[in-house]
């Protein structure tokens, strides 16, 4: 039986340069909006906190001091 990885989150692991699917999947979840963002868009995430982000100004804010 053929599994598809449409409208399944994928596991990923966050890296200076780049990110490494570890579980298959269509996107992942905005780690602050919930905002599902497809993995071949995905250009925002946190490698210490291991989050995505959709947006900049959304990864900006969860990444400011407090």
């Amino acid at each position: 039986m053929l599994v598809s990885n449409s409208d399944r989150p994928a596991r990923v692991h966050y890296m200076a340069n780049g990110f490494r699917v570890l579980a298959p999947g269509d996107h992942v979840l905005c780690a602050t909006s919930g905002v599902r963002i497809p993995l071949d868009i995905l250009r925002y995430w946190s490698v210490a906190r291991q989050e995505p982000y959709a947006t900049a100004q959304l990864a900006s804010e969860a990444l400011a001091p407090v």
